[in-house]
């Protein structure tokens, strides 16, 4: 999800004096349509559709057309909006095909009251979407952040990096907990990922000269069950991720991108994947904009005279942030002689904390670099590239 500033065409009102503003408070059981009909009306009306009705939903547009034509005389189009959530962009997606001005926005972007106990109702937020569009329209300076809806081809092929992470997390999760039973016996020596596991089960003997119980036995065994399932899994899933970048290095557009960025020491398949599928096949502006969707642009607390900085800002997207800070790390093992690591450890000398927080600038800047050098060419200075 990539969220951008506004820069449509400014809301004129001589020109769509008759357009419904509607707002979409989405949930699983009831989606409440927030509406406001031209013809000088500051009123908005409320309507209940069931969750999931998309022909109720239209038909109520429909009925909203028809109140406002004979308010007014004119037929009036229809501009959404929506919240981007749980129920992703499959309606923002069936609105546009509909022939409907359909916005979806980033509900973190949006102000509101700064109250201790602020109100916030389904009702109230409803009625601030259709604000927050009516704004946007007018062409407010950062009123909200729209998000930039991936296509659903771009949507399903990020679904491998990050099923493949969850997989691994997964099996990482059952490694631990059977290492765990079988510390709890005095057995730290077992390794579950090691191919000769069953065969070692029978072996086993507890801190105090035991055999292991039969059933934790049982146990064990069906903890090996999934972790051998998971890796058949993990295994499929990265058989998929390779092929997707070998097609994505024969097709027009992505193969340069992907040529190169498999070509840096220290990025495998798995990182140009997950760079490529979760950021890098964007377009962006400038290096600001690079930063602020991965989440690490500086939130820094000016006012009068205090001047701190609060740390990066999180508002973007987590596995990229995640997968770039991982990057740093390996970044300075793989590449000691570039431009990037000589920067980092100028800056750090003792360790501790500061530590820990340059390396996130690092990542950071590592992004900004890649990003760079995969849309623009622009080399990254001592960077080294695998031999052929």
């Amino acid at each position: 999800m990539q969220a951008t500033n506004p820069t449509s065409t400014t809301w004129s009102p001589s020109s769509d004096q008759a357009a419904i503003v509607v707002s979409l408070e989405l949930s699983r059981a009831v989606w409440l349509v927030t509406a406001l009909l031209p013809g000088g009306s500051q009123k908005m009306s409320r309507h209940q559709v069931p969750g999931g009705d998309l022909a109720e939903l239209l038909s109520r547009f429909a009925e909203l057309q028809r109140k406002a034509h004979a308010r007014t005389g004119q037929l009036a189009r229809i501009v959404v909006i929506q919240e981007a959530g749980l129920d992703g962009f499959w309606i923002h997606r069936v609105l546009e095909s509909e022939g409907i001005e359909s916005h979806v926005v980033d509900p973190a972007s949006i102000a509101v009251s700064r109250r201790r106990r602020r109100a916030k109702t389904d009702r109230i937020d409803g009625e601030a979407l259709v604000r927050t569009l009516l704004a946007y329209k007018r062409g407010e300076p950062r009123v909200c952040a729209m998000v930039r809806v991936p296509t659903p081809d771009e949507e399903d092929q990020r679904c491998l990096c990050r099923e493949l992470k969850t997989l691994v997390s997964e099996r990482v999760r059952h490694v631990n907990r059977l290492r765990g039973l079988f510390f709890s016996q005095g057995i730290a020596d077992y390794d579950p990922r090691r191919p000769d596991r069953r065969a070692r089960l029978d072996e086993l003997r507890t801190g105090d000269g035991r055999a292991l119980p039969p059933h934790l036995k049982a146990v064990a065994r069906r903890e090996l069950e999934v972790i051998e399932l998971l890796d058949r899994q993990i295994e499929a899933v990265k058989a998929e991720r390779d092929a997707l970048l070998a097609a994505a290095q024969t097709a027009e557009v992505p193969s340069k991108a992907v040529q190169m960025l498999l070509g840096l020491k220290g990025i495998g398949s798995g990182f140009a994947g997950a760079l490529w599928s979760e950021g890098l096949f964007r377009h962006f502006d400038n290096r600001r904009q690079v930063a602020a969707y991965a989440g690490l642009a500086p939130t820094p607390w000016k006012s009068g005279k205090i001047d701190h900085e609060q740390g990066v800002s999180k508002a973007g997207n987590p596995r990229l942030r995640a997968i770039l800070v991982e990057m740093a790390w390996l970044w300075l093992r793989h590449q000691p002689g570039s431009a990037l690591a000589r920067w980092y450890h100028d800056r750090v000398r003792l360790g501790g904390r500061l530590k820990k927080v340059t390396i996130v600038a690092l990542a950071r800047k590592l992004l900004v670099a890649l990003w760079k050098y995969v849309t623009h060419g622009v080399v990254i200075e001592g960077a080294g590239l695998k031999v052929a």
